[in-house]
């Protein structure tokens, strides 16, 4: 029972709502020359919560024959009614009768009341015609320099830039480049470089020639090339016991003792014109070759890199260079930027 009670409410109060329905339409302005515009203002007064359906208005579409449909939109009106704006346009003179627009509103179709556009022609004077100019032959434009100023001075700026791009073409070419190589240089290490040296003393025959101060000078001078070379520090210049003493911390006391007794040796032949036998100069030959292998550091890089050193013009020159070609690119960039604007600026004016 009160399901029944609830949808009679429901549909007495639907009832009352569009009941209370209407749509009214206005026109502004009723009369017009041709060729003008006039508005159709569409109001319905509706429950706020009511769907309203407004009529399907196309630009270019006829609403009646001779009155054309321009644009139309919606909106709210001042008294919180819905509102569309229709505007019309007609180039016939004529009194036109515009039918009812149909508005849905809750899925009722509700019609508004009918309109009336005149539209009034423009009254010509055929007895004076001399008041009327004729249809006109095509003319050209005139000449003006306004137009045309900036194609030709950017025209003339891109003659000048590749004029100036030239010249440091010209300039950079007249600068020649500094053909560098990197080159990489085989080399041999350190305990390699002794026992070639070593070879050579025994290819030589030195150990049992009579000049033993030339043996012991070659002999020590190739373990000290070593000794610098491995260690780093300047054995070159250092005396025999110097060498010893910075050796100490880093091999042990047997293989030094028998490094101090080489180079006392020698010492004794280079300074105090000491004489020694053929066995002991094997034996201190001997001595040598077995410091150099047990000291040695082999897998170490074999292959060097050698960069070549600029000069300081050398060095202007290069960055003079780098300074022109980029100078000619950022002139060749702008100019044809500019070119192509004048050709487009140019094609602009002649069509």
């Amino acid at each position: 029972m009160k399901r029944t009670i609830l949808f009679i409410g429901l549909i007495i109060s639907t009832m009352l709502a569009m009941a209370q329905a209407s749509v009214q339409a206005t026109i502004d302005p009723i009369e017009m020359l041709i060729g003008e515009q006039a508005q159709v203002t569409l109001t319905v007064q509706a429950d706020d919560n009511a769907k309203v359906e407004w009529p399907q208005l196309k630009p270019r579409q006829m609403l009646v024959p001779g009155v054309e449909v321009i644009s139309s939109h919606t909106g709210l009106s001042g008294n919180s009614g819905k509102m569309m704006t229709i505007t019309l346009t007609s180039f016939d003179g004529k009194l036109y009768p515009l039918p009812p627009f149909t508005v849905k509103v809750n899925g009722k179709e509700l019609k508004s009341n009918e309109l009336a556009l005149k539209v009034v022609e423009v009254e010509v004077d055929t007895t004076q015609m001399n008041a009327f100019f004729g249809p006109k032959d095509v003319q050209d434009n005139p000449f003006q320099w306004s137009d045309w100023s900036l194609p030709f001075w950017l025209s003339v700026l891109v003659l000048v830039l590749l004029a100036a791009g030239y010249w440091l073409y010209l300039r950079l070419r007249d600068n020649k480049p500094i053909i560098t190589h990197i080159k990489i240089v085989r080399r041999l290490l350190p305990h390699q470089k002794a026992m070639k040296e070593i070879e050579q003393i025994k290819a030589d025959k030195m150990v049992t020639s009579e000049n033993q101060k030339e043996y012991y000078t070659k002999l020590t001078e190739t373990l000290r090339k070593y000794i610098e070379e491995r260690y780093g520090f300047s054995a070159m210049e250092m005396t025999s016991s110097e060498i010893i003493e910075r050796l100490m911390a880093q091999s042990d006391q047997e293989r030094l003792d028998e490094l101090r007794q080489l180079f006392t040796t020698a010492d004794l032949v280079k300074f105090a014109k000491y004489s020694t036998m053929i066995n002991e100069n094997d034996s201190n030959l001997v001595n040598a070759i077995d410091f150099i292998n047990q000291t040695k550091l082999e897998n170490q890089p074999t292959e060097e890199v050698q960069k070549p050193v600029l000069s300081e013009a050398d060095l202007r020159s290069q960055k003079e260079r780098r300074v022109l070609k980029s100078v000619i690119w950022g002139i060749a960039i702008v100019t044809t930027l500019l070119f192509c604007y004048v050709v487009y600026s140019v094609w602009q004016l002649i069509n």
